[in-house]
């Protein structure tokens, strides 16, 4: 191609500037395959755990006739459920694992409290 006359075309040698893409708009593929959860946890799925675990809770705390049952019926309990959950997280949902796993926790933690309180105020250990 033939040089243009100087002042003829201003623009004759003007070339196309590459561009770096900002980022904001991806250009190709990601340079990583992205993965997904093949059963992601829902605040339903939580939610629904999370019921299932305080009846669950509720049945065995009513079972107990004093203290000492009602904290070594919640111990029973809670085990079962965490057992329940382990088998929950491996082959089902795991938000509803995560509701009773969370429950699970709580109502440890008010066993704890009562028998805490019980302990406090007769200065005897209510379990054995």
């Amino acid at each position: 191609m033939a040089r243009p006359e100087p002042g003829s075309d201003p623009g004759a040698f003007v070339r196309p500037v590459a561009r770096t893409p900002s980022g904001l708009f991806p250009a190709g593929p990601p340079a990583r395959p992205t993965y997904r959860e093949p059963h992601p946890v829902t605040g339903g799925g939580v939610a629904a755990g999370g019921g299932a675990a305080a009846g669950w809770f509720l049945l065995f705390g009513l079972l107990g006739t004093d203290v000492a049952s009602y904290a070594w019926w919640t111990v029973v309990a809670g085990l079962l459920a965490w057992l329940t959950a382990l088998v929950l997280v491996r082959y089902g949902d795991r938000g509803v694992a995560t509701g009773v796993a969370i429950v699970t926790a709580g109502g440890w933690s008010i066993a704890a409290a009562v028998l805490a309180v019980r302990w406090g105020t007769s200065g005897d250990w209510p379990l054995w």
